[in-house]
């Protein structure tokens, strides 16, 4: 049985994550059928899906009730989704690989105050792939900037 404070802070991490689908599907959505971009972004979408099951899982297996929405973090999402209208894929990608960073950072910075067992999930399994997702935006982001100055 995990601590309530592993609990809710599991819960925070689950928001964060279905946030990241809400984002990613949204952007996916802009994006032309054709464009570079689409298999990096559903790939780290089918990343993000799976950490909404591992945490959904590990809270259950915590005696907690997992959260239905991401609360506040999908005003991020809708934040990413008006830029990616306004601005364009670059935008969008820009925003995706921000959230990204916050996620990295929200991981790491909550470990102390976390039970063993859930530290152990962090460390082992939900870190590891969210810095996959995070080197993934970061490249395509660099990608997208060298062939928009025609370096590529």
């Amino acid at each position: 049985m995990g601590t309530k404070q592993s609990i809710d802070q599991l819960n925070s991490f689950l928001r964060g994550e279905l946030s990241a689908v809400e984002t990613y599907r949204m952007a996916i959505a802009k994006l032309d059928d054709g464009s570079p971009a689409r298999g990096e972004l559903e790939a780290c979408m089918a990343s993000h899906q799976d950490r909404v099951q591992m945490l959904r899982d590990a809270i259950i297996m915590s005696g907690g009730e997992p959260a239905e929405g991401s609360g506040p973090w999908g005003v991020f999402a809708k934040t990413v989704e008006g830029g990616a209208r306004i601005f364009g894929d670059k935008a969008a990608i820009a925003a995706l690989e921000e959230g990204e960073d916050h996620g990295l950072d929200d991981y790491k910075d909550d470990l102390e105050d976390l039970d063993t067992e859930t530290r152990r999930l962090v460390t082992d399994r939900l870190l590891p792939l969210q810095r996959q997702t995070h080197d993934r935006m970061s490249s395509l982001k660099k990608r997208l900037a060298a062939k928009q100055t025609g370096r590529a």
